[in-house]
């Protein structure tokens, strides 16, 4: 059977050129002809024009279609007419500042060689937390043109713009380039430094204009104007050549059918990407995680060494011909990776997405996607790394076993036909807006009818920050009170944590060597104790997290395995923006708190990813406020499938014989675990754990007596805390509204542009029906959320004013950023064409009791009864 599930061929498209606009200054005509440049692309004409009007300017054309020339042109057209002009260039990476100061550079260097007395080149400089602080001072001086990025405007320019005042005077242009990256919380907080930057421009008497790029997205137009809060004129008809390229679907072979079993992607695409290499294609490999990019870079140098000669003792560091490259690693080892690259020495290259952005790192032949990126327009980026010259191009997505990458394979015109998702910011989160109005105020004191941008908050939050004491008013105006700025606590790479730093121990009493970092919130996901980091290639096991010294120690081991956290989590309901009710479900978004804790992690080999062991761990519940969308499920449609014997999903009341039947199990194992013997300790009896799983035996109170069954005593067993949550962890039982929960959060990233992180799914089980039915009414705050709504099914919108009962069952998914950015509002718009396609994927699906392309991988000694998707399709056939 073929593994290509879809292979299209782009040809070859010509140039379309436009004549150089009159009104650039004679210089850049001369130095651009001296280049062979006569004429320019459509696109860039077009850019260049409405920039020498005035306007604000948003481009949106492909990768390699030449958007540097967009800005580059009006922003020195600029510097050539007015001797007083100053431009910012912000890059979402300084790896991108550094790659285009040298193109600039070029590009002034022949500049100045035709105006020697005002030369350009010197007034050029790149500024960011490697620029050495000797030059500093020189550059805060002399600079015309500085290249930066948000995270050093944040922290290192804004808070001491005293020091620049005349850049800030003279501002004229700010261009920000891959615009589609600041998108999320990170576009939320940028947006918030710009409108911090407007207001520091505004006092020193400039309006700068703006000029951003962009891979294609569906609404580039309103992200500009919504980070920039300026209108911006589009342009996106490109008018540069591409060479022929062959795009290929690719799916990994099946090795059981039954179970929609696949060989790992990582497999798959290691073994692609080596016979890309062999074939003489400099290719670059993408990963979407840390995790899968390191194992990537090991089974890739394993299979070269395996199939050549030439490969079998591989140069290591510098020399290697097939490199690793993502965040964590040091600038240093990502600049010689990159330099290796263009140069041709490394001829492969496994890169998460920082690769993805606009690097100049040569031109690559073919690119090999491993896992569908998470979005139309990344998977598009990611392509369009290979194939940036007219020479053909080779660009495979090879699919996981998952859900999302299976329905993509199967709907290839999502690919290829659809239009790329919406890019949101929410830069009025209050979380963030808070911490920005904090490094405003620093920065400049606020004044009677003063504003942040188009923010409504603005008085709301200086009035908070006054009764928390941090700022003072004096007279019409509001002062900062803190003795140092705040801009060094706010982190724009997340709502607000500091990252850990990975340090390798020292041999022999010698200095410890730091070998990366990871971000505070998923550093107890990634270097807990007991975890093994992988950094290019090479474990290490983390002997010890420090979450107090934000450290990870860490020492190199030869080991076949890696490792992965387990999380267990609950939702609380706090508050309902607005609810629709149905005959059959109810669809609602509000905000909740998340609370999650690290209670374990898995040992996984290498290759063959079989479970080796599962060992706790015990670190503390993290609390988490925010947006959340859910799906609730009606009582008729419940009493429906515990009628038909197709309902497990009722929280667990062990029927009336149950505190007799622990106790009687406590005394028989003479109050000792059944597993490692503890004793249990004086004030904390031991578990008693079902082997059946209680939940399999269906019983439902008033209607069945079958918890006699699942009580019997040669079914329970005495546990310590420690080795039960062992065994809950190695496997869990799921069940329907466990199958609907992993269709509806991973077919959400389909319709909005978001990662996977950046949503969680929980599950709140629902009491049954018959226990409902017996129980004393509720309280008015406990009022079943239904109820609530059930009396305004055919109303559009409607906001109960009770809190929804934890009785009911539902499915979250909920945002995990503080406060949310608006996700939430988007799925519950999209509540019936989410179930409509989670339907689809499961009725559709060829395994036999559910597989992870459709409700999720499940047990092999899966009681016969709890077929998932048996119990997925029969829940979402009545929702639907």
């Amino acid at each position: 059977m073929s593994k290509v599930a879809a292979w299209r061929t782009l040809a070859a498209q010509p140039a379309r050129y436009a004549p150089l606009p009159a009104a650039l200054h004679p210089l850049l005509h001369t130095v651009l002809a001296a280049r062979g440049i006569e004429q320019l692309y459509c696109h860039q004409a077009e850019a260049t024009v409405a920039a020498l009007q005035g306007c604000s300017v948003a481009v949106v054309t492909p990768t390699a279609s030449g958007k540097t020339l967009c800005y580059n042109l009006p922003v020195l057209h600029a510097l050539l007419t007015d001797a007083n002009a100053r431009a910012l260039y912000l890059f979402p990476t300084k790896a991108l500042a550094h790659d285009q100061l040298a193109e600039l550079t070029r590009l002034t260097t022949a500049l100045d060689a035709h105006a020697p007395s005002a030369p350009l080149t010197p007034a050029i400089a790149a500024y960011d937390g490697d620029t050495p602080s000797a030059q500093r001072s020189r550059i805060r001086k002399q600079a015309r043109l500085l290249l930066t990025n948000p995270d050093m405007l944040h922290v290192g320019i804004l808070p001491n713009h005293v020091q620049w005042h005349e850049f800030f005077a003279g501002l004229r242009w700010v261009v920000i380039d891959e615009m589609h990256i600041y998108r999320g919380v990170f576009g939320s907080h940028v947006a918030n430094v710009l409108r911090r930057l407007q207001r520091i421009c505004r006092s020193y008497g400039s309006e700068p204009r703006f000029i951003c790029t962009s891979a294609t997205i569906a609404n580039p137009t309103q992200l500009a104007e919504r980070l920039i809060e300026q209108p911006v004129q589009l342009v996106q008809e490109s008018g540069a050549p591409r060479g022929e390229k062959h795009i290929i679907l690719l799916n990994t072979p099946l090795v059981d059918a039954e179970k929609g079993i696949r060989r790992a992607a990582t497999l798959e695409a290691a073994d692609l990407a080596a016979t890309c290499i062999d074939a003489g294609l400099q290719t670059i490999v993408f990963g979407r995680a840390r995790l899968t990019t390191e194992l990537l870079l090991t089974y890739l140098r394993a299979t070269l060494a395996r199939r050549s000669s030439a490969y079998a003792a591989p140069e290591t560091g510098d020399r290697a011909p097939v490199r690793g490259y993502r965040g964590g690693y040091l600038p240093a080892e990502r600049r010689s990776i990159e330099h290796g690259l263009r140069s041709g020495q490394v001829r492969g290259v496994v890169a998460t997405n920082a690769l993805e952005l606009g690097i100049d790192i040569g031109g690559l032949e073919a690119a090999v996607l491993c896992g569908y990126p998470g979005s139309i327009a990344a998977t598009w980026q990611q392509f369009g790394r290979a194939g940036r010259t007219t020479d053909a191009a080779l660009a495979v997505l090879v699919a996981t076993a998952g859900l999302l990458d299976q329905y993509v394979l199967q709907h290839a015109g999502y690919i290829f036909e659809q239009s790329p998702e919406h890019a949101l910011v929410n830069p009025d989160n209050l979380m963030l807006l808070v911490d920005h109005v904090r490094c405003a105020v620093a920065e400049l004191p606020f004044q009677r009818d003063d504003h942040f941008g188009a923010s409504p908050h603005l008085d709301d939050v200086l009035t908070l920050l006054d009764e928390q004491g941090e700022v003072h008013r004096h007279g019409d105006a509001i002062f900062w009170r803190g003795a140092s700025h705040p801009a060094r606590q706010v982190s724009l790479r997340s709502a607000g944590s500091d990252s850990v730093t990975i340090q390798r121990r020292a041999q022999e009493g010698g200095a410890g060597e730091v070998i990366g970092a990871v971000d505070q919130a998923s550093a107890q996901m990634l270097v807990h104790d007991g975890a093994i980091y992988l950094h290019e290639g090479q474990s290490y096991a983390v002997q010890r997290l420090d979450l107090d010294a934000l450290r990870a120690d860490v020492t190199a081991v030869d080991v076949d395995f890696y490792t992965e956290a387990i999380a267990e989590s609950d939702v609380d309901l706090l508050h309902c923006h607005a609810a629709r009710a149905t005959e059959h479900s109810v669809a609602a978004h509000g905000e909740v708190a998340v609370h999650e804790q690290v209670v374990g992690y898995r040992r996984i080999k290498r290759v063959t990813h079989e479970t080796l062991g599962v060992y706790p761990l015990d670190y503390a519940r993290r609390t988490l406020e925010t947006s959340a969308y859910w799906c609730e499920i009606a009582p008729a449609v419940q009493q429906d499938l515990e009628a038909a014997g197709l309902w497990f999903d009722s929280v667990n009341d062990y029927g009336p014989n149950w505190q007799t039947q622990r106790a009687a199990v406590r005394a028989r194992d003479y109050y000792r675990c059944s597993v490692c013997g503890a004793a249990e300790a004086p004030g904390r009896e031991h578990d008693v754990h079902h082997k059946i799983p209680f939940r399999a035996f269906g019983y439902v109170p008033g209607v069945n007596d079958f918890y006699l069954q699942a009580n019997r005593l040669d079914n329970l067993m005495l546990l310590c805390r420690t080795c039960h949550r062992r065994l809950e962890t190695a496997g869990r039982l799921t069940t329907g509204l466990d199958g609907m929960a992993h269709l509806l959060s991973n077919l959400a990233p389909l319709y909005l542009m978001c990662d996977r992180s950046d949503l969680g799914a929980f599950v709140a089980r629902g009491t049954p029906i018959g226990r409902r039915a017996e129980s004393k009414p509720p309280a008015a705050a406990e009022v079943d959320f239904y109820t609530a709504t059930a009396a305004a099914a055919h109303t559009e919108t409607t906001r109960p004013t009770a809190a929804p009962s934890r009785t009911a069952p539902r499915v979250y998914l909920f945002e995990r950023v503080p406060a949310g950015l608006g996700f939430s509002l988007l799925l519950y718009d999209l509540h019936d064409q989410l179930l409509s396609a989670a339907h689809e994927i499961v009725h559709t699906c060829a395994c036999a009791k559910g597989c992870p392309a459709c409700v999720g991988p499940v047990l092999d000694d899966q009681p016969v009864q709890l077929d998932t998707k048996r119990l997925t399709l029969a829940l979402l056939e009545r929702l639907v």
